[in-house]
């Protein structure tokens, strides 16, 4: 089967396609058209690319990890690019996973002042995650994407069969982001997901696609809605960063070295940020235990001994959504609903999560 959906953003139409065993055929499509194509892939699926060397299409391939989002591979990507002489009619073609997705992404819409590019995603994380909306950057010492710009790609081809080569500890990545995107939207999601995750984790051709298709349609809505997350209400991209304001510190604490990759930071965030919202009175114990049970039966990381550390608290306030000093976070209401709160001091989340120990 296929499926497509589409979002706008300002004056770019992204189109995306989920379709099993559809990437060859998408590869021989764009070779035919009159212009120079550049596919950028990770080094890990070098051999599925090896019967298109006498193809016309220009083949690049990177070591891809999070250290690849660093201003030195984003100069010599953008240098061998024009070395191959890309010009502005080209298109670059990203086929990886998130890392790679938001370099490519930040090249295209810089290199000749911007160039066409298309996304095929070829991990579960970036395909119902990162390979929406536009969002890439690199890396500083201070924090994650903190160099970066919004830039959609033209099309995006999400293929469910590049998914059965992946580890399942990459399956549960990905499932960590398609179940943040149930609680602060869909509580009837939430409890498919409780029904059907196993499914997902055995790549079971139905239950995945049904999966992936919700998961960018509830990204794509606010996408939609809040292209370079700007509001202030429900429909914020901001809701989109639940987990991710305790996920990306940990990931900044550990220097980006693999002890945690992104989906297990972002899973260990959300029972955080899960925990913070009961605390406060938001969120009901019965939904917490719901959470918890979850996130305990589905095995997804739930603890790190520096969850609690000093200088993961100072981590948190060089992220991007904060401002004036203060924290801002997103803070469940119930499962299926999520809100932005404003304004915590340090010394006011310090107690919270003493509180927590």
């Amino acid at each position: 089967m296929e499926k497509k959906i589409t979002y706008k953003s300002y004056k770019q139409t992204t189109k995306i396609v989920i379709k099993n065993n559809y990437i060859d055929k998408y590869l021989k499509k764009l070779s035919s058209e009159k212009k120079h194509i550049f596919c950028i892939v990770d080094k890990k699926i070098k051999k599925n690319f090896k019967k298109y060397n006498k193809s016309k299409i220009k083949f690049i391939y990177l070591e891809c990890n999070e250290n690849l989002k660093s201003f030195s591979n984003y100069k010599n990507l953008i240098e061998d690019l024009l070395n191959k002489n890309i010009d502005r009619n080209s298109t670059v073609v990203a086929i990886g996973g998130g890392t790679l997705g938001d370099l490519c992404g930040f090249v295209t819409g810089t290199i000749l002042r911007g160039v066409n590019y298309i996304l095929i995603p070829t991990t579960l994380l970036s395909q119902v995650d990162s390979s929406i909306g536009g969002k890439n950057g690199i890396n500083l010492r201070f924090g994650k994407n903190l160099v970066g710009t919004f830039n959609q790609p033209r099309e995006v081809i999400i293929d469910i069969r590049i998914l059965q080569s992946l580890p399942q500890r990459e399956i549960k990545a990905g499932y960590s982001e398609i179940l943040k995107h149930a609680l602060i939207r869909n509580s009837k999601f939430f409890d498919w997901l409780c029904k059907n995750y196993q499914g997902i984790y055995n790549i079971e051709p139905k239950i995945i696609e049904e999966a992936i298709t919700k998961s960018v349609m509830i990204k794509a809505h606010y996408v939609n809605k809040d292209p370079k997350e700007i509001l202030i209400n429900q429909n914020s991209r901001s809701m989109l960063n639940f987990g991710h304001t305790f996920g990306h510190a940990l990931e900044a604490f550990y220097k980006y070295n693999g002890k945690l990759n992104h989906g297990e930071a972002i899973s260990i965030g959300m029972v955080i940020e899960s925990r913070i919202s009961n605390k406060l009175g938001y969120l009901s114990d019965s939904d917490l235990n719901k959470i918890l049970t979850h996130f305990n039966k589905a095995k997804l990381k739930m603890y790190d001994k520096n969850i609690y550390n000093d200088k993961l608290i100072s981590l948190l306030k060089k992220d991007k959504k904060n401002f004036n000093g203060f924290i801002n976070i997103v803070l469940l209401k119930k499962i299926g609903s999520s809100f932005f709160k404003r304004n915590i001091s340090e010394e006011k989340l310090s107690k919270i999560t003493n509180i927590l120990k």
